[in-house]
């Protein structure tokens, strides 16, 4: 039995509709009276985000953003970050937004009072310690998407463009201090990013689930996880105003983030090398290499999977649960393939070592070696 990772989660959490309007007692409650909004891109100029600004206008916090991230956040956005909140004087961090947003901003605050470049801080061993603690400035979340749980996270993953890999960022003090979840800043979401988004939250939980390590807590907030995906992901990609079904989907983001540091497995550990090098969306690469991943994890995670199933009213044990997979694969638009969503020319050595190299391997049911990571991979095109 390994025991894996330890019990955390942010001081507070805002859960509910309209709850953005809190935004000034969170950064009361976190301590922070001059924040900078860290957001991508695509979101800073959408109504969702200059009403966040209107409300910390209108309570004396200012209007400050910084939108300079990328879909796959690099070093090169968190140094742009880094510079922009030490000019303007903040205290704090408002991460808003998806994936890219809020591991961004969580980089910046961890960042913002460090003298060691970023690369040091890397999920490896004890790196995280080389960190002055008393310097982290504190986060409140906000997410806008359902999917990859950063809010509740202890780490961002930031894209090294040089290496073209991924890595994680990691820190116990990287925990937003208050996190605000509030579906109704889900609601605009567009078909195709509720899905992959929707599909990373099932990847968390399904990984977590199947991990060998012991952490039964996880498992149970995994298995339930699953449970409000299956029942609510396809409402709210058919209708993505219902907000029953977008309140369910932002918990089930939260538990997946929450059940995963119990651990991942060969999902991310081929996702993350895929995104970094050829710029896919994160949660739907995680969904097309789903299949592919339980097939090559069958032997270990058959019984398994039958428990999940009946949990999940889904007849036909591991078979059954394969098929449901496939099925909401398809319902949701996710391409068939890595081929289908527009990985050309890969270099497949340099993703089996990638992918080997990733954090994500030590929680894959069967062992990861080059000739079955290359054989698995060579099945997802």
């Amino acid at each position: 039995m390994t025991l894996h990772a330890t019990w955390s989660y942010p001081t507070s959490i805002r859960f509910g509709a309209g709850r953005i309007s809190e935004i000034a007692s969170a950064c009361a409650a976190a301590g922070i009276t001059r924040p900078l909004l860290v957001t991508d891109k695509g979101l800073a100029g959408l109504p969702v985000t200059q009403k966040t600004l209107d409300l910390m206008e209108a309570e004396g916090l200012g209007r400050a953003v910084f939108s300079e991230v990328d879909p796959n956040p690099t070093d090169a956005n968190v140094g742009a970050g880094v510079r922009a909140y030490r000019e303007g004087g903040f205290d704090g961090v408002i991460a808003f937004g998806g994936g890219s947003g809020l591991d961004l901003g969580k980089a910046v605050a961890f960042m913002a009072g460090q003298t060691r470049p970023l690369w040091d801080f890397e999920d490896v061993g004890d790196w995280w310690t080389r960190a002055d603690a008393d310097a982290i400035a504190p986060v409140v979340a906000v997410p806008t998407t359902a999917g990859t749980g950063s809010e509740v996270g202890r780490a961002s993953v930031i894209t090294n463009p040089e290496t073209r890999e991924k890595k994680i960022i990691f820190h116990p003090k990287m925990l937003p201090a208050v996190v605000i979840c509030d579906p109704e800043l889900t609601v605009g979401m567009p078909p195709a990013i509720t899905a992959g988004t929707g599909m990373d939250a099932f990847a968390h939980c399904l990984e977590a689930y199947c991990s060998p390590h012991y952490h039964p807590m996880s498992q149970g907030i995994a298995l339930e996880g699953m449970r409000l995906v299956k029942d609510n992901l396809i409402t709210a990609f058919e209708d993505g105003e219902n907000i029953e079904a977008r309140s369910h989907m932002m918990s089930a983001a939260a538990m997946g983030a929450t059940a995963f540091q119990k651990g991942l497995g060969a999902i991310h550990a081929l996702s993350h090398p895929i995104g970094a090098v050829h710029h896919t969306h994160h949660g739907t690469t995680n969904a097309v290499v789903m299949l592919p991943v339980l097939q090559f994890n069958k032997p270990k995670v058959r019984r398994h999977l039958a428990r999940a199933a009946n949990y999940l009213s889904i007849t036909g044990g591991f078979d059954g649960f394969c098929a449901f997979v496939g099925d909401l694969n398809a319902r949701l638009g996710i391409p068939e393939n890595l081929t289908a969503l527009g990985v050309t020319d890969p270099d497949l050595d340099a993703l089996v070592e990638a992918a080997l190299k990733d954090p994500s391997t030590g929680g894959n049911p069967v062992e990861m070696k080059r000739g079955n990571t290359r054989k698995l991979l060579e099945s997802c095109f």
